[in-house]
């Protein structure tokens, strides 16, 4: 049984897909004003996985995640460049499709852009004012939050106490303080849309309703998002959605949490502000899709040199096997004789793990306990046959790979440099012209201080061979 957090019931659920066998999941995209920092890195990473493992337990997926192409960050970014403002969104688009990609995210079944269904807008804006939950003022429509009687549902915020700490608006032409825009009238030279209330363009919340009611219905399975959305964003999406179509908007709310650099927020302010892209040039993709994985979805996580440091040389040990088990397939032919009959016990542990609220940190530790498993047999059995090979890299295929990304078969493991390498070739045959002169204390000598380098070796009848740790 797969089940999930659900932010909205704060409870732990069933997942039950409102269409068998289908799931519709909506995630909140970038603002393509700048390049994406590292915290929406691990909402779109976290997502990544959760996608890939409803796929690989057999769910049809339909993806959607949109991309805020109009917005005062980005008319402001336009100002300050001397650009208009589709420049800027076409230059961060460009710009978060490669990064994505260069993070191992699958793409999107679809990436629907807000300037794009300006008429789904103006038609679910023109819905909420006839059926009574929105007005228009002097060319902005807003969205009236007294008359909505779940507002709050999903953050736990109560009417009574925003009202209490909201700041009182000087000359406002709001009913209340609280009332959200969902029309805005154009400002001159601001990019506007014809509209029945005047030029103008949409707000914030009300772009991501129309977008995800187009594309997966006026309810669908799965949203999610960073824990900062869920008030008021993803609070004024379900009021308007359910005030608009009087149905359940979503079934199923996810949060990922917040993360912090150095245990401190991450702030311009503070120096702290890391760009996915920044980071892609220090460290790999696989890096920070593992670093990320060790931290439930929901949980905040502090972001260092040293756990991405550790990610690192944990990988080397996913890598290493890899590698083994291509060097082996040199001589031996890969099987393929069925279903993971050796490591049985692993898949379902896997299994178990991810379908407890995809708790990947559990599903890691099952990883590698298989690695240490997989080298044992290697290192052990009589005989390796190409039905155990196979079943080591169907494991990882299916789980390190498909659904973490966190390897790949294809992938050249690079070694710090050839010199490296061929000195520790060189203390190799140092070693073993020692072993053949019986002088077996420098042989273990040689052994046991490369082990505290981080370098293995591995003794057969052939050579001796190693790795790094």
């Amino acid at each position: 049984m797969l089940s999930l957090y659900n932010t909205l019931t704060k409870s732990k659920e069933e997942l039950k897909p409102l269409e068998s066998g289908k799931i519709k999941m909506y995630v909140c995209g970038p603002t393509v004003y700048d390049y994406f920092h590292i915290g929406n890195a691990r909402s779109f990473i976290n997502s990544d996985f959760i996608r890939k493992y409803l796929e690989y337990r057999g769910y049809e997926v339909t993806f959607a995640m949109n991309l805020t192409d109009i917005d005062d960050k980005i008319i402001k970014k336009a100002n300050s460049e001397g650009v208009e403002a589709n420049d800027i969104a076409k230059k961060y688009t460009t710009a978060f499709m490669e990064d994505i990609h260069r993070l191992n995210v699958k793409p999107a079944t679809i990436y629907p852009k807000a300037t794009e269904h300006i008429p789904e807008i103006i038609e679910l804006t023109q819905k909420l004012i006839t059926n009574g939950f929105a007005y228009e003022s002097n060319g902005d429509v807003f969205f009236e939050i007294d008359k909505f009687q779940g507002y709050g549902k999903l953050s736990g915020k109560h009417l009574e106490d925003l009202v209490e700490g909201a700041r009182v608006e000087v000359n406002s032409s709001k009913k209340s303080p609280l009332d959200f825009a969902l029309w805005k009238s154009a400002k001159p030279g601001e990019p506007s849309w014809e509209s029945p209330w005047g030029n103008g363009r949409p707000g914030w919340h009300i772009e991501c309703s129309a977008m995800s009611c187009k594309h997966l219905g006026e309810t669908f399975d799965i949203h999610a998002g960073g824990n900062d959305l869920i008030f008021p964003h993803h609070e004024n999406e379900i009021a308007q959605s359910e005030a608009a179509n009087s149905k359940q908007f979503v079934k199923y709310w996810l949060h990922f949490g917040f993360l912090n650099i150095n245990d401190e927020k991450m702030s311009k302010s503070l120096g702290n502000f890391f760009t996915a892209r920044d980071l892609l040039k220090v460290y790999s993709a696989e890096t920070l899709r593992f670093f990320f994985a060790q931290t439930h979805y929901g949980a905040p996580l502090n972001f260092s040199d040293e756990g991405l440091d550790g990610a690192k040389k944990g990988l080397k040990k996913l890598d290493n096997l890899i590698e083994r088990i291509k060097e082996l397939s040199n001589d031996i032919e890969i099987k393929d004789n069925g279903a993971v009959s050796n490591f049985a016990d692993f898949i379902r542990l896997f299994e178990e793990a991810m379908d407890d609220d995809f708790n990947t940190p559990k599903a890691c530790g099952v990883l590698f306990d298989f690695l240490k498993e997989a080298n044992r047999k290697l290192d052990t059995q009589v005989g390796i046959d190409g039905k155990l090979l196979f079943d080591i890299k169907s494991f990882i295929s299916a789980t390190a790979v498909d659904i973490f990304g966190f390897t790949s078969f294809n992938k050249v493991v690079e070694s710090s440099n050839s010199l490296e390498n061929e000195l520790i070739e060189l203390l190799i045959s140092v070693r073993t012209e020692s072993k053949k002169a019986k002088q077996f204390q420098l042989a273990d000598y040689i052994r046991d201080e490369m082990k505290k380098l981080g370098i293995s070796l591995k003794d057969t009848k052939e050579k001796t061979t190693f790795s790094k740790d």
